[in-house]
């Protein structure tokens, strides 16, 4: 089934972790081919951009906020299609620790398929940064 409708899923994970050392590792672009797979494998800076030339969707543009003391870690994904996708992430202090959520967005013409799809990436990469940052 195929929909228009905007829609959004917010996926998160709790890393047992202080908040000020799980925002600055996630902000760091040269990290996240360690645990976001979905972007692939490396991502270079090549001319002021951070460029991901073996994502599964082929060459991606990652353009991160600038970093702040908020938490915030949105970031704009520019497609091959020159689609650009908006991607909010927070990381929320939690006792000791601090939770990650990452606001997936359907975007249109998605598949109900297709959007879970994108949800169990989010999911697994999230999963893969709170065992890199707690050491398991």
């Amino acid at each position: 089934m195929e929909t228009t409708a905007s829609a959004s899923r917010h996926i998160s994970t709790h890393i047992d972790r202080p908040v000020r050392e799980v925002y600055d590792y996630a902000s760091s672009p040269s990290n996240l081919p360690e645990w976001a797979h979905g972007l692939g494998g490396s991502i270079n800076r090549i001319d002021g951009q951070w460029i991901a030339e073996s994502s599964p969707m082929g060459r991606v543009v990652v353009a991160f906020v600038q970093k702040n003391e908020l938490g915030v870690l949105d970031h704009d994904v520019t497609l091959p299609s020159g689609e650009i996708v908006y991607n909010p992430v927070r990381v929320i202090a939690d006792g000791a620790g601090c939770e990650v959520v990452f606001t997936l967005r359907r975007r249109a013409g998605m598949s109900d398929e297709d959007f879970q799809r994108d949800a169990d990436a989010v999911l697994a990469d999230l999963t893969t940064l709170k065992r890199v940052m707690e050491g398991a």
